[in-house]
């Protein structure tokens, strides 16, 4: 590989800290947890003046959110929890980052999904954002060479978008799709109209 003039030398995880656009200071609540190193580079931004806290559906995704931030040295608190229920107080959160890549939505009902978007504006403070991380399809080359037919995921397919913009947000806009990941966001309204 380092032969290889063409493959790219940066931090795996620079992307989707920079799509999350979290800050220090910031309080953070995450939502699933695919992959811990990704979750702690997040975290890792909040500082010490921040929090941030992962709602993981079980045991094996706390398990990695775990690690992730020990290897990393961050702290996060984790809570084994559906993400359509948690035990968390309203507006506690300047930021939700929802990772779908392991398709944790995609598993859910349509109603399920709708209780935990609405359940992460509860906890969003008013004007406070949600980003979801999704899988793109594969494109290019990848896509020829993949044995199974490419099935769109929710972020792809615009069913997260409508999804999030149907129980509790504002403006929702996908703001990138790049490196095999889609992201959306979400502006929590700062008041009822």
């Amino acid at each position: 590989m380092w032969l290889n003039p063409f493959v790219r030398r940066r931090d795996s995880h620079t992307l989707v800290v920079s799509m999350t656009g979290v800050k220090m200071g910031d309080r953070v609540a995450f939502v699933g947890c695919a992959n811990g190193a990704r979750l702690a580079a997040i975290a890792a931004k909040v500082g010490l003046s921040g929090r941030a806290l992962v709602i993981a559906p079980d045991e094996s995704a706390a398990a990695r959110a775990r690690k992730g931030a020990e290897n990393a040295g961050v702290l996060v608190d984790v809570q084994v929890a559906s993400p359509a229920r948690t035990l968390l107080e309203d507006a506690a959160f300047d930021l939700a980052v929802v990772d779908d890549t392991g398709d944790l939505f995609g598993m859910m009902s349509s109603d399920e999904r709708a209780r935990a978007v609405r359940e992460m504006a509860r906890v969003l403070r008013p004007g406070g954002r949600i980003v979801f991380v999704g899988a793109a399809p594969a494109a290019g080359i990848a896509r020829l060479l993949a044995r199974q037919p490419s099935t769109p995921s929710l972020a792809s397919s615009g069913e997260a978008n409508r999804t999030i913009e149907a129980n509790g947000f504002g403006i929702v806009r996908t703001l990138a799709e790049r490196d095999g990941q889609v992201f959306i966001e979400g502006i929590k309204p700062r008041s009822k109209a």
